[in-house]
C-alpha cells in the first residue's frame, strides 16, 4: 500500500471548497491558533483501491473528518455534530467530497513516477576511524550516501565471513534533498592479511556493491605511500617537461616565419609588384 499525504494539493482544494463556505467561525478568535487541513490518499495495488481521508484540525484537536470508505462527514467533537448533520443532508456537498478519490488517482500517476519509482544508487566508501598499527583495536567505517529510497542493507565481512557482533549503525539519515545516508561501523582488531568487506544491497542496484579494506603493516603502508608519491612527482616532472618543450617549439616556429616574411619584403622586386611605381621613386 502506498500512502501519500498531499498538503496543499488538489484534494485539499476540493475539501476546502466543500467546507470553507460552510464553516462559521466565532468572532472571538484568539490571537494565536493553529488550523490544519490534512488530506491523505491511501493506494493499494496502484489505483486498484483508493481510500481518501480528509481531516480538519484546530489547535491539534481533530473536529471533522471525511472518510471515503464511510462516504459521509463525521463529527469528532460534540460541538460539530449538528453542523456535520447539515452537510450530510446536502447531496451536492457529499458528492463533491466523495469525488476526491478521483483526484487521488490522478495524482498517483505523477507521484508514482517521481517518488514511488524513483531510484538513486548509493555511494560507498570504507575507511578506518584512525590510523593504528596491526593488532590494535580500531573502528572501520562504511559510509553509504546519496541513495533513494531509504530502505537499504549494509553488512560487514571479515575474510569472506559475515561479522554479526561489534556492528554499529547510525540508521537512515535524511539529507533533505530526497536522498538518504547511513554510517555502519565495525569494531575490529586487524591482523596481517585480513580483508574487511562492506556489502551494500539496495533496490537501485542490479547486484550488491562490495568495497574492501585490507589490513597492512606500517612498513607496507609507508612503501605504498612512497610509491604513490614517486608516481605523482614523476607525472609532475613529465608535465613540466612537455610544457617547456611545447613553448620552445612554438617560439622557434614563430621566429622562422617572421624572418622569412621580412626577407621576402626586403628582397622583393618593386617592378614585379602591383604597387604604384611612384612609391619606389626617390
Amino acid at each position: 500500500m502506498v500512502f501519500l499525504e498531499l498538503l496543499g494539493g488538489p484534494s485539499v482544494t476540493v475539501l476546502l471548497m466543500v467546507l470553507d463556505t460552510l464553516t462559521v467561525w466565532s468572532t472571538d478568535i484568539p490571537e494565536n491558533y493553529l488550523h490544519q487541513v490534512r488530506s491523505e490518499c491511501h493506494m493499494t495495488n496502484g489505483t486498484q483501491r483508493v481510500h481518501f481521508v480528509g481531516r480538519l484540525i484546530y489547535d491539534r484537536e481533530e473536529f471533522v473528518r471525511f472518510d471515503s470508505d464511510v462516504g459521509l462527514f463525521e463529527a469528532r467533537t460534540e460541538l460539530w455534530k449538528s453542523q456535520v448533520q447539515k452537510w450530510n443532508s446536502q447531496k451536492e456537498i457529499v458528492e463533491r467530497a466523495r469525488s476526491i478519490v478521483n483526484v487521488c488517482r490522478h495524482n498517483y500517476q505523477f507521484y508514482n513516477k517521481t517518488i514511488v519509482q524513483r531510484k538513486v544508487k548509493p555511494r560507498v566508501k570504507v575507511f578506518p576511524a584512525k590510523t593504528q598499527p596491526l593488532g590494535h583495536h580500531n573502528l572501520l567505517l562504511c559510509s553509504v550516501t546519496s541513495f533513494y529510497p531509504g530502505e537499504i542493507k549494509v553488512s560487514w565481512f571479515r575474510n569472506a565471513k559475515e561479522e554479526k557482533s561489534g556492528v554499529l549503525s547510525t540508521g537512515q539519515i535524511r539529507n533533505g534533498d530526497w536522498t538518504f545516508q547511513t554510517l555502519v561501523m565495525l569494531e575490529m582488531t586487524p591482523q596481517r592479511g585480513d580483508v574487511f568487506t562492506c556489502r551494500v544491497d539496495h533496490v537501485s542496484l542490479q547486484s550488491p556493491v562490495f568495497v574492501d579494506w585490507r589490513a597492512q603493516s606500517e612498513s607496507a603502508q609507508t612503501k605504498m605511500l612512497i610509491g604513490v608519491g614517486s608516481l605523482v612527482f614523476g607525472m609532475i616532472l613529465l608535465g613540466v617537461g612537455l610544457v617547456i618543450s611545447l613553448r620552445s617549439s612554438k617560439d622557434s616556429y614563430s621566429g622562422t616565419k617572421e624572418d622569412s616574411c621580412l626577407e621576402g619584403i626586403v628582397n622583393s622586386d618593386p617592378q614585379q609588384q602591383n604597387f604604384p611605381r611612384a612609391l619606389f621613386q626617390s
